[in-house]
C-alpha cells in the first residue's frame, strides 16, 4: 500500500460513499472500548451508529441524479499494484445499486432495534459483529473493482458465520457451518474466474471489462458459469438452496431479517451487475435455462412452504419462491423484466424481512414457532394480528402493495421476452410463474388462518401481550414502503430506468453484432 494510496485516502474520507460504506467502524471502535455488562449503551451505540449511516445513504440519494444512466459519486485511488496490474479502491453507485444501499442502511437500524431484549447473551460481540456485517454488504453494491468486489463479499461471511453459530438455535453450528461452506464453494469458482478477467483483460476495473469486451463467446459461457455458482447459492437458486432454511430457522430474529433482507440480494445483485454486463453473449444463450432453473424455484419453494409446520421455516422456503421472480426478471433481459427484478429485490427485502420480524416477536413470547401452538391471536393480540395481516398480504401480491407492482413487471418482462427474437422464447415462463402467484396466496393465507383466525385453543396463548411501541416502531417503516410502492412505484422505477436501458441497450446490440 503506497503513500499515495494513503494520501489520495484521507482526502476521500468523507467521500459520500466511503462514509456510507465505512461509517459503521466508528461504532465498532466506540463498542470495543465499553464492557460486556454495559448492555444498554452497547446497543444504543449501534442503534446510533445505524441510523448516521442511514442519514449518510439518504445523504448518496439527494446527490445522485436519476436521468444519468453511468456511474455517479465516483471515488477511483490505485491501490495494490501487483506484476504490472492494479487493484484499485474503486466505489460508484448508480441505478442498479442505489435502491440496495439504501435498503440495507435501512435495514441494519431497524434489526438493531429489534434484539433490545431479544439478545441478552454477549451484546457487545452481537452489535460488532452486525455493524461489521454492515460495511461489508455496503461495500459489495458499491464496489467496482473485482478484486474488491470479491474482498467485501468474503467479508460478509465472517460476521454471519458468527451471528449464527453464536446467537442461533439448537443446530447453529451445525447450519453456520453449512452456509459458510456453500458459499465459499460457490466463492472460489468466481476467484478463478476474476483471475483469468484481470490477467486477460490487464484490469480489474468493471467499467474497464466492460468497454473493452472481446471475449470470445465459448470462454464467456466458462466465466458466466463461473460466477453464476457463487450467485446462485447465495440467491439461493434451486437445487443450490439447501443452506437456506437451516441457516434462517437457527439464525436469531435480527439475522434472518437481514439474511433474506440483504444477503440474498448480493446473489442476484452479482448476476445483474456482473454476468448481464460481462458476459451478454452467454447470458442471452443461458437465459432459457436460468429462466427454466427460476420458474422451478418459484413452484418448489411455495410447495415446500405450503407443507411446513415451523413458521419460521415456511417463510424461509418462500424466499427460494420469491427470489425466483428476481431471476426470472433479469433473464427477460429486457427493461420491464430487469426493473421488475431491481424492484422486486427491495419488496422482498422489506415483505420478508418484516414476516422474520413478526415471527421472532410471537416466538420471544412463546418460544416455539410451531403454528399448531397457536390460532385464535386476532382477539388477543388486536395490533400484532393488523400489522402481520399487512406484511403477509404485500408477501402474496396483493393489488395496492409493494409485492404486485414488483411481480406484475417481472410476469410482463417475462411475458415480452417470449415473443419472436425474445430472449426466453416461450411464453410458458410467465404463465407457470403466474401459477406460483396463486400458490403464495394459498400457504401465506393458511399460516394467517393457523395463527389469527378460529377459536384460541391453547391456554398459554390468552395470556399473550400485544406488541409494545418499540415493536410497533420497528414495523412501520416497513410498512409505509409497502403501501408507498404500492400505490405510487414511479420514484422508484424513474432512479433505476436510465441505468436499466443502458445495460438492455449494451446486451442487445450484443445480441445483433453477435459479438461482445
Amino acid at each position: 500500500m503506497s503513500p499515495m494510496f494513503t494520501s489520495h485516502l484521507i482526502n476521500n474520507l468523507f467521500h459520500p460513499l466511503t462514509l456510507v460504506t465505512f461509517f459503521p467502524l466508528v461504532g465498532v471502535l466506540v463498542i470495543l472500548f465499553l464492557r460486556q455488562e454495559q448492555k444498554n449503551l452497547v446497543r444504543w451505540v449501534a442503534l446510533v451508529t445505524s441510523l448516521i449511516t442511514f442519514g449518510i445513504s439518504l445523504l448518496v440519494l439527494a446527490n445522485f441524479n436519476p436521468a444519468e444512466p453511468g456511474l455517479q459519486l465516483v471515488v477511483d485511488i490505485p491501490w495494490i499494484p501487483i506484476a504490472g496490474w492494479e487493484i484499485h479502491y474503486f466505489l460508484g453507485v448508480d441505478g442498479l445499486s442505489i435502491l440496495l444501499v439504501l435498503l440495507t442502511t435501512l435495514l441494519t437500524p431497524l434489526s438493531i432495534l429489534s434484539t433490545w431484549t431479544a439478545v441478552e447473551d454477549r451484546v457487545k460481540d452481537f452489535m460488532l459483529f452486525f455493524l461489521l456485517l454492515e460495511v461489508g454488504m455496503v461495500g459489495v453494491f458499491l464496489a467496482q473493482d473485482l478484486f474488491l468486489f470479491y474482498v467485501f463479499w468474503e467479508f460478509t461471511l465472517v460476521p454471519m458465520y458468527f451471528l449464527i453459530g453464536v446467537w442461533g438455535g439448537p443446530r447453529r453450528m451445525y447450519a453456520a457451518v453449512k452456509f459458510f461452506l456453500y458459499t465459499m464453494a460457490g466463492s472460489i469458482l468466481m476467484l478463478l474466474a476474476i483471475l483469468w478477467l484481470g490477467i486477460y483483460q490487464g484490469s480489474f476495473q468493471l467499467p474497464d471489462l466492460v468497454a473493452k469486451g472481446g471475449i470470445p463467446a465459448d470462454i464467456q459461457l466458462w466465466l458466466f458459469l463461473a460466477f453464476a455458482a457463487a450467485f446462485a447459492i447465495k440467491v439461493p437458486m434451486w437445487p443450490l438452496h439447501s443452506w437456506l432454511p437451516d441457516a434462517h430457522v437457527e439464525a436469531p430474529t435480527a439475522g434472518s431479517v437481514i439474511l433474506a433482507g440483504v444477503l440474498l440480494k448480493m446473489g442476484t445483485y452479482g448476476f445483474l451487475r456482473f454476468n448481464l454486463q460481462l458476459f451478454p453473449q452467454a447470458s442471452i444463450q443461458l437465459a432459457p435455462w436460468m429462466a427454466g432453473l427460476a420458474v422451478i424455484g418459484i413452484l418448489y419453494g411455495a410447495a415446500v412452504s405450503y407443507a411446513q409446520k415451523d413458521v419460521k421455516k415456511l417463510v424461509a422456503y418462500s424466499s427460494v419462491s420469491h427470489l425466483g421472480f428476481v431471476v426470472l426478471g433479469l433473464f427477460a433481459l429486457n427493461s420491464q423484466g430487469i426493473q421488475g427484478g431491481i424492484l422486486q429485490m427491495v419488496n422482498h427485502g422489506l415483505s420478508t424481512g418484516a414476516l422474520f420480524l413478526v415471527v421472532g416477536m410471537i416466538y420471544e413470547r412463546r418460544h416455539t414457532r410451531d403454528m399448531d401452538a397457536f390460532g385464535g391471536l386476532w382477539k388477543i393480540m388486536p395490533v400484532y394480528g393488523a400489522l402481520t395481516l399487512i406484511v403477509a398480504l404485500s408477501s402474496m401480491g396483493l393489488p395496492g402493495l409493494n409485492g404486485f407492482v414488483g411481480e406484475f413487471t417481472i410476469l410482463l418482462g417475462a411475458w415480452g421476452a417470449g415473443q419472436p427474437g425474445g430472449s426466453l422464447g416461450t411464453f410458458w415462463f410467465a404463465g407457470l410463474a403466474a401459477v406460483g402467484v396463486i400458490l403464495a396466496a394459498v400457504y401465506i393465507l393458511l399460516m394467517f388462518q393457523k395463527l389469527f383466525l378460529g377459536p384460541v385453543t391453547h391456554e398459554e396463548n390468552r395470556n399473550l401481550k400485544d406488541i409494545n411501541w418499540r415493536e410497533i416502531g420497528v414495523l412501520v417503516p416497513l410498512i409505509l414502503l409497502i403501501f408507498w410502492i404500492g400505490l405510487y412505484p414511479k420514484p422508484f422505477f424513474n432512479l433505476m430506468a436510465p441505468a436499466v436501458d443502458q445495460l438492455v441497450a449494451a446486451i442487445q446490440t450484443a445480441a445483433v453484432a453477435g459479438i461482445p
